[in-house]
């Protein structure tokens, strides 16, 4: 009796326990995310009177991560503008180095500085994924003014990261530089990878495991589970494809976890239909109504078998004729 009021608790005590589990995963996604310094961050624009600076908004990596593009906003000083209109007061230049392309604009007397892109080079692995991590060669911007833009002034950079799943730094050797930008993945980004990855394995364990039972005759087979055997099959790929960044094809992801995924998963299916052929045989012949009825039966009155009772009168009168 007290085992019988025994697993009703133990089964409500582990169904508190996993909504506990779920609640914590969840807050510490949240928290994760929050941390990662993911989120938009705004950079202070500098005013007219401040110096002259430059600020780099990053805003993409190419799906090669050999390239990170940024848009390159100018605010030149005060005494670069003209007081009245404030636009400049005299012909400009920047040149931007450690970039994939060449990169240099000119501004003319009378001229508003606007925006331009500016793809910056990045070196790293991406084989690492998803803790992979790239850096840039050495970043500088210069100011360039004076007769044949020969008077050229380094400007300080502020780095605004716009990127979302990925994490920002940078490091410079002096106030103006040259800089240099650190970008890895952001823990967020990974962990939802990582769970990716546990989903996937997760599906391949359940289907053997269901597989094998079934063979063992621990489980009825059920016919509609291979359609659902076919469903975990081809959901893979969906699955694969949704991994952050999504890392190429043939890295040491897809030989040590989808491609085993995929095979233990034919392994699982074959299982299950090698059940279907155990248990869904046809059923025997059974005997025709024809053959059933020509057998001898012990109540027809020409019985003579051992079993079968003679009324006394009938048996003296076959002794009397």
């Amino acid at each position: 009796m007290d085992n019988v009021h025994h697993k009703p608790s133990l089964m409500r005590f582990g169904t508190v326990g996993l909504i506990a589990v779920l609640i914590g995963a969840y807050v510490a996604a949240v928290a994760l995310y929050a941390s990662s310094n993911t989120a938009n961050r705004r950079a202070e624009t500098p005013t007219a009177s401040d110096q002259t600076s430059v600020t780099l908004y990053v805003d993409d990596v190419q799906t090669n991560y050999t390239v990170l593009n940024a848009n390159l906003v100018f605010s030149p000083g005060s005494d670069l503008l003209d007081p009245n209109t404030q636009h400049l007061n005299q012909d400009l230049g920047i040149r931007v180095r450690s970039v994939a392309t060449p990169t240099r604009r000119t501004y003319t007397k009378g001229m508003l500085p606007g925006t331009f892109p500016v793809p910056l080079t990045l070196a790293g692995d991406i084989n690492d994924w998803p803790f992979d991590h790239y850096r840039s060669g050495p970043i500088e911007i210069e100011l360039m003014r004076g007769e044949n833009e020969k008077s050229i002034q380094p400007i300080p950079v502020t780095f605004v990261n716009h990127l979302s799943g990925w994490e920002i730094n940078t490091s410079n050797a002096s106030d103006h530089g040259p800089y240099r930008v650190s970008v890895r993945r952001s823990l967020s980004a990974a962990a939802f990878g990582v769970v990716i990855l546990g989903v996937l394995v997760a599906i391949a364990g359940l289907a053997l495991f269901v597989a094998i039972q079934t063979l063992r005759d621990r489980r009825k087979f059920q016919p509609p589970m291979t359609t659902w055997y076919a469903a975990m099959l081809f959901a893979v790929v969906p699955l694969r494809n949704a991994l952050p960044g999504s890392p190429p094809f043939g890295g040491w992801i897809d030989i040590t976890i989808v491609l085993w995924v995929l095979v233990v998963l034919v392994i699982s299916m074959l299982l299950y239909i090698a059940s279907w052929w155990r248990h869904l045989r046809p059923e025997a012949e059974r005997p025709t109504p024809s053959s059933a009825s020509s057998a001898p039966s012990a109540e027809s009155p020409g019985a003579s078998g051992p079993g079968v009772a003679v009324a006394p009168g009938l048996l003296g009168q076959r002794e009397h004729s």
